[in-house]
């Protein structure tokens, strides 16, 4: 049975999740709160690559907050997959060498998928910081890879909300294209004003 605490963190993501879909700044009050509790439920089942990225999450989310609030808020924009790929790639490579390491070192569970659920959440989160809609597709990738982990380390309740990550990530995908696709030459579309209302 889910224990008080997953369930919370989960509960605190999923809200963190849909802001940022809806494009709202309180997005970043929500991740800093649900990674906290995430950060102590990996490290109780030994997925430790998440215990670091919650941590890192947790840094993301001050940055995030400083940077959506900013009077010069960046818009919705797309970033070339000439400059995607390479970053996508250093994710495999680091993903691949912390795994070794966790490997070597430490009783990790599944510490190759769970470094590769590290480094691609990094980057998805970094793109998100900077309101690049690449950051979406790079959630579709994690959400993927996170549900048969967590599924099979026992986490259920954690692998069904992935799931609802995944559907999440799939919606802010298509609600950022339309903001995009209503105002090309800014990027915004109704977004600013969305957030607007949604920070209220």
């Amino acid at each position: 049975m889910p224990s008080a605490l997953e369930l919370a963190a989960n509960l605190l993501v999923a809200g963190s999740i849909w802001l940022a879909a809806r494009n709202s700044a309180l997005t970043w009050w929500a991740t800093i709160a649900g990674c906290a509790l995430f950060g102590v439920l990996c490290y109780q089942h030994q997925l430790y690559a998440d215990v670091v990225l919650q941590l890192f999450f947790i840094a993301a989310a001050v940055w995030g907050l400083f940077s959506w609030q900013a009077k010069q808020a960046l818009p919705i924009r797309q970033l070339p997959l000439k400059y995607l790929l390479p970053y996508l790639v250093a994710a495999l490579l680091v993903a691949a060498g912390y795994g070794a390491l966790l490997h070597a070192w430490t009783d990790a569970y599944a510490p190759f998928w769970d470094s590769l659920v590290l480094t691609l959440s990094v980057l998805a989160q970094l793109l998100l910081i900077r309101r690049y809609l690449q950051n979406w597709w790079c959630w579709l990738l994690v959400n993927s890879i996170a549900i048969p982990l967590y599924y099979h380390r026992g986490l259920e309740l954690t692998a069904a909300f992935y799931l609802l990550y995944w559907l999440n990530a799939a919606y802010g995908l298509w609600q950022w294209r339309q903001w995009l696709s209503a105002d090309p030459t800014s990027g915004t579309g109704s977004a600013d004003s969305s957030a607007d209302k949604s920070a209220g």
